[in-house]
Parts: structure tokens; C-alpha cells; sequence
């Protein structure tokens, strides 16, 4: 598949140079502009180049660490499936935890409860231990 890595920096480009800061809390779940990428890294999608993603640690206002979550439901010990009641099947990407500025957050989706939240940590843990 072909990427338009011109049209995300110019998007990028906007979202630098944009005000402030969404205020975010660790187990929320944004839209994000994660971008267009390399390789078999998770790419957005759509005009703002984003994804759901699931906030798991904030190091300050300005960045924080998060999973992109998907609809494709593989198996493995590099996904973790997420229930937001809501009858859609999602999982996270572990392998795909990445660092991200608060500046490309777009819309929040939702909050994971407390222990859906702890097993994703805990595997998180399983897999990088």
C-alpha cells in the first residue's frame, strides 16, 4: 500500500505548530494522530492520521505512553483484547507502545475500567520482562 507521507507532514506540521495541550489521565482512550509511519509500524487513519489509543503511563501534561488499538483480531501474545461495552471487538497492540506529545490528541472515546486497565499492564510487564 502506498503512503502520502507529504500530506501527513503537512498535518504534522499543524499539529506542532497548534496551541496547547488536551488534558489526558492514564487508562483514558483517544483518538490520536499517530501518523503515517515505517514499515509494520501502526499507522493512523483518515484526514488526521489517527487511532484509538489507550493512554498507559503520563510522564508529564506534554507526553505520555499509549497502545494503538485495532478492530483485526489476532492472536498472540502481542495483543490483549479491550471491552468498552459498546458490542465492538477491539485489542490492543502491545508491540506498538509507543511515547506520544499531547498535541496529538484528538477526541477522548472512553475510560477503561480499573481492571481491564491492570491486565493490559500486566502484560505489558509479561511481555518486555
Amino acid at each position: 500500500m502506498k503512503k502520502d507521507f507529504k500530506k501527513w507532514h503537512k498535518v504534522k506540521q499543524y499539529i506542532h505548530n497548534a496551541g496547547g495541550r488536551l488534558f489526558y489521565h492514564e487508562r483514558e482512550i483517544w483518538w490520536c494522530s499517530i501518523g503515517s509511519n515505517v514499515g509494520f509500524e501502526q499507522d493512523g487513519k483518515g484526514e488526521n492520521f489517527s487511532r484509538p489509543v489507550l493512554i498507559i503511563k503520563g510522564f508529564s501534561k506534554e507526553v505520555f505512553l499509549c497502545i494503538p488499538l485495532t478492530t483485526k483480531l489476532k492472536e498472540g501474545k502481542y495483543y490483549h483484547e479491550v471491552n468498552l461495552k459498546d458490542g465492538i471487538k477491539r485489542k490492543v497492540i502491545l508491540s506498538q507502545i509507543r511515547l506520544v506529545d499531547a498535541k496529538r490528541l484528538v477526541d477522548k472515546v472512553a475510560v477503561l475500567d480499573t481492571e481491564q486497565f491492570n491486565k493490559i499492564k500486566q502484560a505489558i510487564i509479561r511481555l518486555i520482562g
